[in-house]
């Protein structure tokens, strides 16, 4: 696996699901971790795990619709570990349903939780990059945005689908800091896939025969350690694009 050593990790959403994954991932692979979530004691308990097994961790207590929160983030990540060299944006708030039945409220939410949180993030992690001569941010996808049948998934699919385009807008306008931008689009044993699992068991019975592989990805093995490998000087010639970690499912052609 691709070598962190002496690399700091800034990770949201990371108490549990796919942050978790990257997390535990990226600190085996020699990183040091700083975990933000809007439960502390969920990235309290992925620190902790991490601490078990050798690593450094730091968790922090951020709501990601709160501008102040992600500044402190930022500031504590720098004054605690020394840096920023990867920045994964992963916490979002999910707008599903209807249109009919998606409010103002949960549609603003999504856009504020998600595009906007990553828009405010990469700026403040930019400069630490930059002072160290680059660095690696990710923000999360998903194929909600390129689906067959919208319906249903039409404010999702609109927050993840800006979210694909500050990626291409940041990749095109820092490359030459030493700053890649990638966007991901997992399927991962996460508690948001099994939630929707049990409350859509027909559509999810059917969706997952689309899946080539066969199955659904894991968190750490096939989630974390691709970003981690995403992280290492070979891969350093890609910026800007999407990148599905789906066993092969969806089309972002």
């Amino acid at each position: 696996m691709t070598d962190l050593t002496g690399k700091v990790a800034l990770i949201t959403g990371a108490g549990q699901g796919v942050g978790q994954g990257i997390a535990l991932a990226s600190a085996a692979a020699g990183a040091a971790v700083a975990l933000a979530g809007r439960t502390l004691e969920k990235v309290e308990a992925t620190a902790a795990k991490i601490r078990e097994r050798g690593g450094k961790a730091i968790a922090l207590s951020c709501d990601v619709k709160s501008a102040a929160d992600l500044a402190a983030i930022v500031e504590a990540t720098v004054a605690q570990l020394g840096g920023i060299d990867v920045l994964v944006n992963n916490a979002q708030e999910v707008p599903l349903g209807r249109l009919d039945d998606v409010t103002d409220e949960a549609f603003l939410a999504g856009f504020e939780s998600g595009p906007l949180a990553s828009f405010r993030l990469m700026k403040h992690a930019r400069p630490h990059m930059a002072a160290c001569g680059g660095g690696t941010m990710f923000n999360l996808a998903s194929s909600a945005g390129v689906r067959w049948d919208m319906a249903g998934y039409g404010a999702y699919g609109a927050v993840k689908q800006a979210t694909r385009v500050l990626t291409r807008a940041a990749a095109a306008e820092w490359g030459r800091e030493g700053i890649r931008v990638l966007t991901i689009a997992p399927h991962a044993e996460s508690p948001g896939l099994k939630w929707w699992i049990e409350n859509n068991p027909d559509e999810a019975e059917a969706f997952f025969r689309t899946i080539p592989l066969g199955r659904i990805g894991k968190l750490e093995e096939d989630i974390g350690r691709a970003i981690v490998a995403l992280c290492g000087p070979d891969m350093s010639y890609l910026t800007g694009a999407t990148i599905p970690l789906d066993g092969g499912q969806a089309n972002f052609d």
